[in-house]
């Protein structure tokens, strides 16, 4: 997995060491940007989506621990990178994934990366299990993707749900909606076993939602927002099954 990353170190013939043997020995490792003090540092974590932070210890107008102070909610991995083995502890109280000594061990770092990268690989991996049909539903919920990580919804909340192409519009009895880079099918494997019925290839609907029912050929329902959504034909009778 690429891991996307900055350099905080106030000197410069350090940061261009460090991002040199990025380049060489750390294929995985995308610096994104680079930063000498801890203002400089802030900007560029709170505007970038990062895994990883090389963090210098000592930098002019304020330390590595003041910067994580004012981030507050770290959602990024740590290195400290030193020439003072005195922060050890204090770098450990700060969650720190590895402390590296200055000068630079080529070993030590690509261990430093390769510690991040194993911790990351299992964060993503617990989240794609998480979004993994049927095993998505846990007490009458469900999580849906974002960019940034997952939603959760409660499924009693959703009325219904509609294909676009491969993404699906979620909509809610409070009136919201939610669009989903997920297809419709997914929904279908996820919400079945919820009350949910595929009353038509571009509707899901919530059973417990339905209020009334249209006959014809396939018919139509009447959601209890007042919604009306047909039913296909071939679809027609496994609706009809959840009020027998």
């Amino acid at each position: 997995m690429k891991l996307k990353s900055i350099i905080v170190e106030d000197e410069e013939t350090s940061r261009k060491i460090l991002r040199n043997y990025l380049n060489k020995y750390c294929p995985n490792v995308e610096v994104l940007g680079e930063a000498a003090n801890v203002e400089e540092a802030l900007v560029l974590i709170r505007n970038t989506e990062l895994d990883l932070v090389f963090l210098d210890v000592e930098m002019p107008y304020g330390n590595a621990f003041d910067l994580l102070d004012k981030v507050g909610d770290v959602n990024f991995e740590t290195v400290f990178v030193t020439a003072y083995n005195h922060y050890a502890i204090d770098a450990l109280n700060a969650h720190a994934s590895y402390y590296l000594m200055k000068p630079i061990s080529i070993d030590e770092l690509i261990k430093a990366v390769d510690y991040v990268t194993e911790i990351r690989t299992k964060e993503d991996a617990l989240q794609d299990q998480v979004l993994v049909p049927k095993m998505n539903t846990v007490n009458g919920k469900i999580t849906i993707p974002q960019q940034d990580g997952f939603e959760v919804l409660q499924t009693a909340d959703i009325m219904y749900c509609k294909a676009d192409d491969n993404y699906t519009e979620i909509y809610l009895n409070n009136n919201k909606k939610k669009l989903v880079s997920k297809t419709l099918k997914y929904f279908e494997d996820a919400l079945t076993e919820s009350g949910f019925a595929r009353v038509h290839k571009s509707y899901l609907v919530n059973v417990n939602e339905v209020t009334k029912y249209i006959k014809g050929k396939g018919g139509s329902v009447v959601l209890s927002n007042g919604k009306e959504i047909m039913v296909s034909a071939s679809k027609k009778s496994d609706l009809l099954s959840y009020f027998k």
